[in-house]
């Protein structure tokens, strides 16, 4: 394999064009390959070239639609970006099957962001957290005067909390500044905030001030979603029996929670993605509110009604936002907010929650049923064939002996597709 030097100055200075023919040339890229980086799809170079750093080209996953849901009483096509198979045909079916009971009614959300400041070297802690309670309306005013259009539109800094942390480098006091953030995600506007608020801040306490930046734990922003299955549709008694004892044992172990969530998180996730949103933002708030009281655990769970039918339940922060960033900058963003006819950022956490769920019980129906590879597999030998060298006219046909040989593998594709050329 040929050694590279990845010492490049001034790499980011250059074209788009220039920076492609250097990592063809360090690469050794061969024609075909560098047709890959020149091909921007629905971007320009110089769109791409302001998004991020040192872009080279650009990189795309499919978009699929997950069908059959309704949310609220109103129907909805889910835009989902992923590149696992089953996942969107999966929550397609479980939200088929919710809808017999009235599909997925999901909670208000509040949009509310907490920007967190850190005050270091104080002498009373106790004392300096009084002196903030006492001028709390000062420091709201100072915040707000950062943003008088949020401010307008009915948005803004709502409330303070305060935190006490005693570490190896002294006592610590955590002011939260609670910001409505409306239709937004948010990050920007409450670091701008903590910024505009921390000389105020330092003057009052007398402590130094160090970290002022949002937080992805998302506590006042919980979207809760609730749905009930149908037994019927889900298999019967039995089917619902095994996805209570799997939710049991992610309830207890989190080795087990940690594979359930991410399960959840795989419709989240597409959706988060389609949408243009920070899915790194999403996936830690998740997870960390999966953690909150001292076990990792489940973002769902799960119980019977009175006739036997399964009643799912989730709840987790759901930073998302409608305005501002890559939704409003990527046009199949743009393109997946439309598809959606979400009127806010409200609509768009209760859609996301309902997707997670829904996700969640079509992965425990199949392990509790007919087992996870089954469905999964199915659509991975498509895949698998491909990877073969089967031309397209014969995918299917080595897709499926591959499934029924239980031999997903290359090596075995090759030779079942040997096997029909030569026939």
């Amino acid at each position: 394999m040929k050694e590279i030097n990845s010492k490049i100055s001034g790499f980011y200075k250059l074209s788009v064009e220039e920076r492609q023919k250097i990592i063809a040339e360090k690469a050794d890229l061969n024609e075909d390959e560098l047709n890959l980086l020149k091909n921007f799809g629905y971007f320009k170079s110089e769109q791409l070239d302001t998004m991020i750093e040192n872009v080279i080209g650009s990189y795309q996953l499919p978009f699929g639609i997950a069908c059959n849901f309704k949310i609220n009483g109103k129907d909805f096509l889910i835009p989902m970006v992923i590149e696992e198979p089953s996942v969107v045909a999966a929550a397609s079916n479980a939200a088929r099957i919710a809808r017999k009971q009235g599909g997925f009614q999901s909670n208000k959300v509040k949009a509310i962001m907490i920007s967190q400041i850190q005050i270091t070297n104080l002498k009373n802690i106790g004392d300096v957290e009084k002196e903030i309670i006492a001028n709390k309306q000062k420091i709201i005013e100072l915040a707000n005067e950062k943003d008088p259009l949020l401010i307008k539109l009915g948005g803004g800094v709502i409330d303070i909390e305060t935190r006490k942390f005693n570490t190896n480098y002294g006592d610590m006091l955590i002011v939260h500044l609670l910001v409505d953030v409306l239709d937004a995600m948010g990050a920007n506007v409450v670091n701008t905030m903590a910024e505009a608020v921390s000389p105020y801040l330092e003057e009052l306490t007398k402590g130094k001030i160090f970290l002022r930046i949002v937080s992805n734990l998302a506590t006042h922003r919980l979207a809760k979603s609730k749905a009930i299955f149908d037994k019927e549709l889900l298999g019967g008694e039995e089917v619902v029996d095994g996805i209570l004892n799997a939710y049991e044992f992610a309830r207890v172990d989190p080795y087990r929670a940690a594979t359930h969530n991410k399960g959840i998180m795989n419709g989240i996730i597409a959706l988060t993605l389609a949408t243009g949103n920070d899915t790194r933002a999403i996936e830690s708030g998740a997870h960390a509110y999966a953690s909150l009281k001292g076990q990792y655990s489940p973002l769902t769970k799960y119980s019977k009604d009175d006739s036997g039918n399964l009643v799912g339940e989730i709840e987790l922060p759901l930073a998302l936002g409608i305005i501002g960033g890559m939704t409003k900058i990527h046009p199949m963003a743009r393109l997946a907010i439309k598809i959606l006819n979400i009127e806010n950022t409200e609509e768009l956490c209760q859609v996301t929650a309902a997707l997670g769920l829904a996700q969640n019980v079509a992965a425990l129906r199949a392990l509790a049923s007919e087992g996870i590879q089954k469905g999964h597999m199915g659509l991975h030998s498509r895949n698998i064939a491909k990877l073969a060298g089967t031309p397209d006219h014969l995918v299917e046909k080595v897709a499926k002996i591959l499934v029924q040989d239980k031999k997903i593998r290359i090596d075995y594709a090759k030779e079942v597709l040997e096997k029909l050329t030569k026939n």
